[in-house]
């Protein structure tokens, strides 16, 4: 339904959107993933018409969307402050955007008690914001983007401003009103859990730059390069070679199990022979790591570092000499060891992700002229 190619848009020396492209379809829940500053939310102004780009294009269903002024755009902005007008109650803040519009009173009366019983906030009506807690007034926000019944609805970080039990309440409210109403959705954030549990799919952005779009479960399983590895959920990040007898060789701490090897690659032409030296970054999710008896034969020993209980589930840090920084494991409930016990550390070959590989250059044989 919405495509975006090469979008770009610049403040004087900073690149904000350098060459985004995406396919968002119909009926779909996308997000827009990436720290602050990488340009999530400039390109949701763009798309709502408050943002020029320098370059690139938006078309919805094939029509060109940047022709289009803000308000003749079948496009929608939920704006991260709700942005709520105190004078007016409930009822009457869902329907300012059809009056505005002029549609007739029995149409406008009609169409806000449907969406106030689809909010669940029927009851509510002729309260004012002020009467309401923070999870009413993002409903009532949500309700008037969506009585308009737009093609597209944006939404700039939905549930920041709500408290951790009521955000977990909002994220699955999000999703039934975006199934009911059908309208798509795109939601900008910066918050990984939220972004996992409410889209469809997710375009991890940095510097200005889309680095993945997946679902979320292959962006976590899948990760394609260092950033998002280690911007998506954590995750244990190793640099070393990758010889061809498997495995991932790591200077000072030796082979981590690993289910790829390093290549030899002949370059027939001309007859030159090529060994390819292979560099490699793997990544290691925190639960595909288990405990072992300290003296097994294992890829790590080290020593614990630091527990975090989380209740279901413990985080653990493990410092290992020739490490720069501690492997994280998460263990089912109570930790099992405590500070300063020596572990050994071990994983599934197939539990770890090769995030890039380089190939390089390391001989050649010379080229004999016939």
């Amino acid at each position: 339904m919405i495509r975006i190619h090469e979008v770009t848009r610049r403040f004087g020396d900073t690149i904000a959107l350098d060459g985004v492209s995406l396919d968002i379809a119909e009926g779909e829940f996308f997000a827009l993933l990436g720290p602050s500053g990488c340009g999530k939310t400039t390109l949701l102004r763009v798309l709502a018409g408050f943002e020029t780009p320098d370059g690139g294009t938006v078309t919805l269903d094939g029509r060109d969307l940047l022709a289009l002024a803000a308000h003749r755009r079948p496009v929608n902005l939920m704006f991260q402050s709700y942005a709520l007008f105190p004078h007016m109650n409930v009822e009457r803040n869902i329907a300012y955007g059809l009056a505005r519009e002029g549609l007739p009173r029995a149409e406008i009366r009609e169409r806000v008690a449907d969406v106030l019983d689809t909010v669940g906030l029927s009851a509510l009506a002729r309260r004012r914001p002020q009467q309401l807690s923070g999870g009413q007034r993002q409903r009532v926000a949500l309700a008037r983007a969506i009585v308009k019944r737009p093609r597209l609805l944006l939404l700039d970080e939905p549930l920041s401003a709500l408290d951790k039990q009521v955000r977990a309440e909002m994220q699955l409210e999000l999703k039934r009103l975006q199934h009911e109403a059908g309208i798509t959705f795109l939601v900008v954030t910066h918050d990984q859990e939220e972004a996992m549990s409410l889209a469809d799919r997710i375009a991890v952005l940095d510097a200005g730059r889309v680095q993945q779009v997946d679902t979320p479960v292959e962006l976590y399983r899948r990760p394609r390069g260092r950033f998002v590895a280690g911007f998506v959920g954590a995750n244990n990040i190793f640099a070393g070679r990758l010889p061809a007898s498997g495995g991932l060789d790591v200077p000072g701490v030796g082979v981590l199990p690993v289910a790829v090897a390093g290549t030899e690659t002949e370059n027939a032409k001309g007859g030159v022979a090529t060994t390819g030296s292979t560099a490699g970054l793997v990544a290691v999710r925190p639960e595909s790591i288990r405990l072992t008896d300290p003296d097994a034969d294992a890829p790590l020993h080290g020593t614990v570092l630091d527990i975090s209980f989380f209740g279901g589930s413990s985080r653990i840090a493990v410092t290992v000499p020739g490490l720069d920084r501690p492997v994280l494991l998460t263990a089912p409930g109570p930790a099992p060891v405590a500070p300063g016990a020596r572990v050994a550390l071990t994983w599934h070959p197939e539990s770890a992700v090769l995030i890039e590989k380089t190939i390089e250059k390391t001989g050649e044989s010379p080229c004999t002229a016939p």
